[in-house]
């Protein structure tokens, strides 16, 4: 028999199934890249942010000075403790002229003592040393009061010419001649030489760190040879009233020497402060943590010669000589925040912030790894071919074949649909070409049919001597249908 007939094919081709965009494994690796790299400067800046080093300059006097020994430890304590703060001292000729310094806001910690010129802007960070005035006279001769030394001469023991000044103004001494009977004492001037005959003063008045006066030696050994009489100022409370800056003290019986007593008893005078300042502009935050290290680590910042050894937190009080600073004062009150409390909106802000960094992230990450869905509108494309192809079917297993791949890409279509990797875009289109090409794949197969019944008719009449070879293959595929 003769094949040369349409005959199926022997193997159907696959199914057409719906194109999927392919996820591209080098943009997938560069958005790793890129989201590792993002985490990790997030993690640095947050470091940065709470680590950041602050450089805060200190203004002080000359290198040797009390205030200067005590910035220089200062710094390298911080800087020990790998504090985020730097201290940058800055040397002046003198502590006058590191307190301009601090006033025209050239520098952000000073060291002042309570009978300066306290700037506008100066705020307490805490109180560093106390000096005592002590008022001394010769042998056992007693001073009933500061007046009676107006006009008599008067040694002024101290480390600096402003103590001068001092004196001047507590015994009310204006300028002129008689000012200048009220004199600086030399340097290295014993007691013994003060009160000698030869030098012809009546009283001397030392200004003395409280912390040394305890540890000098020298009084002890001057009132064993009877060469001094410690005197009351009586007149305390009333210079510390005229004077915002002078406080009235109180000398414990034995406090600079044991043996002999001095004093015997309880002897009122008076002193002076000296006051860790800081700019008002300084952040609470900072202030309060730069306290707070100062009064954690009072041994370690104290001087070999007294100076700063019994630092005490800053009065908080309101009708203080120079106020405290705020920060400084929340920790001294115990008020100062929690992290969660300080950095709680900065926290909600940076969540905030990293949500929407996310979700760009996350939009980038799904337009990148995603399978893109395709317009079910694109699919039409397939299912016309298969209608393109309907009129070269010539037999129905030809058309069966054609009828598996509408059903398949139907099908596909529907998961498709229902996983989001095929869009609603061009629906109706799809539908409409699906609907025409079934509808031209039956109207094929009842011509299919139709034609195959004629064949067999004729084959049937024509009887077997009139048998055609093309006509057995027709009619065999039709049954075989």
């Amino acid at each position: 028999m003769s094949t040369d007939g349409p005959t199926a094919s022997p193997t159907a081709p696959p199914p057409r199934r719906p194109k999927v965009i392919k996820t591209n494994q080098q943009q997938v690796f560069l958005y790793v890249v890129l989201t590792l790299l993002l985490s990790l400067a997030t993690v640095w800046a947050g470091r940065t942010l709470v680590h950041n080093s602050e450089t805060l300059t200190f203004a002080v006097g000359s290198p040797n000075s009390d205030e200067a020994l005590f910035a220089a430890k200062l710094a390298a304590l911080l800087k020990n403790n790998a504090s985020r703060f730097r201290i940058k001292v800055v040397n002046n000729a003198d502590n006058a002229k590191a307190i301009a310094q601090f006033d025209r806001k050239q520098a952000d910690l000073a060291v002042l003592r309570t009978d300066a010129k306290v700037p506008l802007r100066a705020r307490t960070l805490a109180i560093l040393e106390h000096d005592l005035v002590l008022l001394l006279g010769p042998g056992n001769k007693k001073i009933k009061s500061l007046a009676e030394l107006k006009k008599k001469k008067v040694a002024v023991v101290a480390e600096n010419e402003s103590s001068l000044a001092f004196v001047r103004s507590i015994l009310d001494v204006p300028d002129g001649p008689e000012a200048t009977k009220i004199q600086m004492a030399p340097q290295g001037a014993t007691l013994d030489k003060l009160f000698a005959p030869t030098a012809g003063f009546s009283a001397v008045i030392a200004i003395v760190h409280t912390s040394r006066a305890v540890r000098d030696k020298s009084y002890e050994q001057v009132a064993r040879r009877g060469g001094f009489t410690l005197n009351a100022i009586d007149e305390a409370k009333a210079l510390a009233r005229k004077f915002p800056g002078i406080s009235d003290e109180t000398l414990t019986a034995g406090t600079l020497s044991t043996s002999p007593q001095i004093p015997d008893d309880d002897l009122d005078t008076i002193g002076l402060e000296w006051l860790l300042v800081a700019q008002s502009r300084m952040s609470p935050s900072t202030a309060g943590e730069l306290a707070r290290t100062i009064y954690e680590n009072k041994s370690a910042l104290g001087l070999d010669n007294g100076f700063a050894t019994r630092i005490e937190p800053a009065s908080v009080e309101k009708d203080a000589f120079v106020i405290a600073h705020r920060g400084a004062a929340d920790y001294i009150n115990d008020d100062t925040k929690s992290f969660m409390d300080k950095y709680s909106d900065l926290m909600y802000l940076g969540a905030a912030a990293l949500s929407v960094i996310g979700s760009i992230f996350a939009a980038i990450y799904a337009k990148i790894t995603r399978i893109a869905p395709e317009k079910a509108s694109e699919l039409s494309t397939a299912i016309l071919d298969i209608g393109e192809r309907i009129e070269h079917a010539h037999s129905l297993d030809q058309l069966e074949c054609l009828q598996d791949e509408l059903e398949a890409i139907l099908r596909g279509a529907v998961i498709g649909l229902r996983d989001g990797t095929i869009s609603t875009d061009g629906l109706d289109t799809f539908k409409l070409g699906y609907e025409f090409v079934r509808d031209e794949i039956g109207m094929r197969r009842d011509y299919l049919k139709r034609h195959a019944s004629e064949a067999e008719k004729t084959v049937r009449d024509a009887g077997p001597a009139q048998l055609d070879e093309s006509n057995v293959v027709v009619v065999k595929t039709a049954q075989s249908a």
